[in-house]
């Protein structure tokens, strides 16, 4: 079940704790996927590991094979020992086991199951090698000119980069030419066969009309994604990369979102030819970017830092983490009734 939606207020309040629009990670952006309009952008041609959301491309391509007549949601796909062989995370099904191709966007969008990334790259292209040629052609050809890949998944690897710019020129693509897909950025959850699938987006918790899209992590890359909301017939999209923590990536995105929102009319009327493709381009090409000295994960030698809070009855300390004061801050902004609606619920890291 969904958690209750944290009333724009307080997302107001947290962008004020945080500066405005949250700046405390890497490149961000935020745009009306319509017509590319951007509404706010940082360092939007910076290098970046695209991790995970490199699945959107994965995505995207299944699609385009689907509009093909290559493959179909029903149709039963491989599962294969090169699949098999790739870490966390992951579906983990046996070798020579079967899945639908709706079952494997499923799994790679809502869980962004690795393996399942790799099956989907071998039904179209064969191998994933292939796949990640095919990957790079369709980028030029939607733009995106400092995007390179190399696997299907987002695994960590030196030359898999991108930028904030060219993520929303990507997700720009799929949410306009494939409309009919759009329930699958936005799901909860599914099942895949006797497997319950979560969603890693904490947008769609929290923050109303949240829509999608997708998430992504790496200790080098930090945590990013790429986040939908619609209001009053309005779609914006921001892209959020590098963020220190799982939570302060939802605050940031949603902050983003939030902003957008307020400012969108007189940012059309008063700057209506900042788009993706005519916004100046930094000429400067900075070598990509590594947080992970930042990024609170175990995985990463950063562990969060642990705190004993005494609950309110007066009963046993129970202890939780939390990754930095600004977080702590945040929380505090969010309960404080000077500052948000009464009973707001606190953003939970994920």
């Amino acid at each position: 079940m969904r958690a209750k939606w944290i009333p724009a207020a307080a997302f107001a309040a947290l962008s004020l704790v945080f500066g405005g629009q949250a700046r405390a990670g890497g490149p961000a952006l935020v745009f009306d996927p319509t017509d590319g309009q951007v509404l706010y952008a940082e360092d939007a041609d910076d290098l970046w590991h695209p991790a995970s959301l490199t699945k959107i491309m994965t995505a995207y391509l299944t699609f385009e094979a689907i509009k093909s007549g290559k493959l179909t949601l029903e149709q039963r796909i491989p599962y294969s020992e090169q699949a098999q062989l790739q870490p966390p995370m992951k579906l983990g099904l046996h070798v020579g086991a079967t899945l639908t191709v709706d079952q494997a966007l499923k799994s790679v969008i809502i869980k962004s199951a690795n393996d399942v990334a790799v099956v989907l790259a071998e039904a179209i292209s064969g191998s994933q090698s292939e796949f990640s040629a095919l990957m790079n052609r369709t980028a030029q050809r939607l733009g995106m000119t400092r995007t390179t890949f190399v696997n299907a998944s987002g695994l960590p690897a030196p030359m898999q980069v991108t930028t904030a710019r060219d993520l929303a020129k990507l997700a720009r693509a799929v949410v306009t030419e494939y409309p009919e897909h759009a329930p699958y950025w936005s799901m909860f959850n599914a099942k895949v066969g006797k497997i319950l699938i979560g969603t890693h987006n904490g947008l769609l918790r929290s923050f109303e009309g949240a829509d999608g899209l997708k998430t992504g992590f790496t200790c080098d890359s930090g945590y990013n994604v790429v986040a939908s909301a619609t209001r009053d017939g309005h779609r914006l999209m921001a892209v959020v990369l590098g963020e220190s923590s799982g939570a302060k990536r939802t605050l940031r995105a949603a902050t983003l979102l939030e902003h957008g929102f307020h400012s969108y009319g007189w940012k059309r009327l008063f700057n209506p030819t900042q788009s993706l493709d005519a916004m100046a381009i930094d000429s400067t090409v900075k070598p990509v970017t590594s947080v992970r000295k930042t990024v609170m994960s175990y995985d990463c030698g950063n562990a969060p830092v642990r705190k004993k809070i005494r609950k309110k009855d007066g009963g046993k300390k129970k202890e939780r983490s939390v990754d930095a004061p600004d977080a702590q801050k945040a929380a505090a902004a969010v309960v404080d009734k000077n500052k948000v609606a009464a009973g707001a619920p606190a953003v939970k890291p994920q």
